[in-house]
């Protein structure tokens, strides 16, 4: 049986046929269909949300220790927030197959930054598969699962963001049984005390050479010889952007990139004239071809940054100017909150405080956009309580008013420990927790604060306002943020307190449907209107501007931010 699927879908299946019993992950793009569509499609596998990307790794080897197979899925950020699980699990005696997906964004198309996430699996000393198509993602996961067991290690295995969310015909194939799991005691493999760690560690240098051989004579790594004249060395979706620059050419197709099969490509290479190796991001293959003593070009000719296509790989191959086809630019359309998100009234009434705003990660990043332009900073999930802390403390009280802002799902990932800091440190900065009721962002995922879990279950829900109390923060107040004007007297009690404040901004995501705007369409009287343009100023889309009067569109969901700011009274009623 055929099927139309993702690679995020393909990844999914995979772990379904290769017996996958248990199935955990953060979501972030582009990785977060892989979940949800094992908790759609495969109920037999338990899947759940996680907290943050290192719960996830954690939950999924301790299935691993019970003799299960199991899977962890994140985006390439995520890894970050599991290297530290990461880099012991090797050490550790595998029981059932474990698998760490990763998906990297090169391009950075909802990311904030372009890291290349095969580093980690030679910094782990783990192997990884790079599927080039939704047919290998498949595949890829079910051979990962065996390989994981056979040498008793967790695999990485690493997809994009074209072969993520691109679809192809997939081959279904027939499901395994799941395991049935067990209570075994491995004290010398599964407590890395110094003295465990020590006799663990010559073993994993001993399985890279086994895995290094295994990779030579893989099935996953494939020569396709044609002309001699120019040989290209590439893996995951790089190889089909090579492959249509170049059909004629001899490629050595990698699909599993570490560690690299060393006698392969020593053999490859000296059947070609000219070896390139094309791949994204960083040189990764290329340093290690390198260091074999392998002549090669890579990174001299292609970039560094950004995603490859068929015509940078023939233009840097060839040294000639590709001549594509005129393609018009689209008009441009920044991204934007949406209409009646409970983010803006709140960004707005900070910014009209002159505070400076330590951001997150979250649809709220998008205020440092004009006409708002509320926020300072942005690092990675979980600093922006740090950053306030840290700026608030080497300013000293009263100096300069810091604030910082975080969604709920982002504070329950890595806002918790920071908050505790704050309070344990005496920091006197305002946060902010945007409580939206969701992980917006990401397509609307539930998180320890909603009460349900992926599978739809009601469970308990994590109480905001006790929570924050408990770390020791004893200035908390809850509002609406619709409310504007009452939103900003709060802020300015909380900016005139002494110590550290927090403020929850209490309002369901208006996509959601427990949202609590009418969804009804304002108005302008355009007699009343002066032309202030101060309704602008939240940059809300579904405001315009005509004849020098203000014009609400159909976008309108009736949140009344604007007309809390209309100085005339010029908005109100619904059309």
């Amino acid at each position: 049986m055929k099927k139309m699927l993702s690679g995020n879908e393909a990844i999914a299946r995979g772990a379904y046929e290769a017996g996958v019993s248990f199935a955990s992950a953060y979501p972030g793009t582009p990785s977060t269909e892989v979940l949800e569509t094992i908790a759609r499609e495969y109920p037999r596998v338990y899947a759940e949300w996680s907290p943050n990307e290192k719960v996830a790794l954690e939950v999924a080897a301790g299935a691993s220790y019970a003799g299960v197979r199991s899977i962890a899925v994140m985006k390439h950020v995520g890894v970050n927030v599991a290297a530290d699980p990461l880099m012991t699990l090797p050490y550790t005696l595998i029981r059932g197959g474990l698998v760490l997906v990763s998906a990297d964004d090169p391009e950075l198309f909802s990311s904030q930054n372009e890291q290349d996430n095969r580093h980690y699996a030679r910094f782990a000393k783990i192997p990884m598969l790079e599927p080039a198509t939704s047919q290998e993602a498949k595949d890829f996961m079910v051979e990962a699962i065996r390989m994981s067991e056979q040498f008793e290690t967790p695999v990485l295995l690493r997809t994009t963001t074209r072969i993520s969310h691109s679809m192809g015909i997939v081959e279904l194939g027939d499901v395994a049984d799941q395991r049935t799991p067990s209570v075994e005691r491995h004290p010398a493999e599964w407590v890395m005390l110094p003295a465990n760690a020590r006799v663990r560690h010559p073993l994993i240098e001993d399985r890279i050479r086994a895995l290094r051989d295994y990779s030579n004579t893989s099935a996953l790594n494939r020569v396709e010889m044609a002309d001699t004249s120019l040989g290209i060395i590439s893996s995951g979706v790089a190889y089909q952007y090579a492959r249509e620059a170049f059909p004629k050419a001899s490629f050595l197709k990698l699909g599993m990139p570490y560690p690299l099969p060393d006698e392969l490509i020593r053999d490859f290479a000296a059947k070609v004239d000219e070896l390139w190796i094309v791949e994204e991001l960083d040189g990764f293959m290329e340093e290690q071809i390198r260091a074999m003593g392998i002549a090669c070009h890579g990174k001299d000719g292609l970039p560094l940054c950004g995603e490859l296509n068929p015509d940078i790989v023939r233009q840097a191959i060839t040294g000639e100017a590709v001549h594509s086809p005129v393609q018009h630019a689209l008009p441009g359309r920044p991204p934007s909150m949406c209409p009646g998100c409970p983010h803006r009234g709140l960004l707005w009434a900070l910014k009209k405080n002159k505070c400076f705003i330590a951001g997150d990660i979250g649809c709220y990043t998008l205020g440092f956009l004009p006409p708002l332009d509320a926020i300072d900073t942005t690092l990675c999930m979980g600093a922006g309580i740090n950053h306030a802390h840290g700026m608030s403390k080497v300013f000293g009280p009263g100096k300069e008013k810091i604030a910082a802002v975080i969604g709920d799902s982002t504070f329950f990932h890595s806002g918790i420990t920071g908050l505790a800091n704050l309070a344990y440190n005496r920091g006197a900065a305002v946060i902010v927790i945007l409580d939206n009721r969701t992980t917006a962002m990401t397509g609307s995922q539930n998180h320890p604060g909603t009460g349900i879990t992926i599978r739809g279950e009601q469970t308990t829900s994590l109480d905001l306002e006790q929570l924050v109390r408990a770390l020791g923060i004893t200035w908390v107040r809850t509002i609406d943020p619709y409310d504007v004007k009452k939103t900003r007297k709060d802020i300015n009690e909380a900016v005139a307190s002494e110590g550290p404040a927090v403020i929850i901004s209490k309002a369901p995501c208006v996509l959601l449907k427990s949202r609590t705007v009418s969804g009804r369409r304002l108005s302008v009287e355009t007699e009343t209107c002066t032309g202030c343009k101060a309704c602008i100023g939240i940059g809300c889309p579904a405001i315009e501007f005509k004849d020098e009067k203000a014009y609400i569109n159909g976008m309108c969901v009736g949140c009344g931010v604007c007309a809390d700011l209309c100085g005339p009274g010029a908005i109100g009623g619904a059309e």
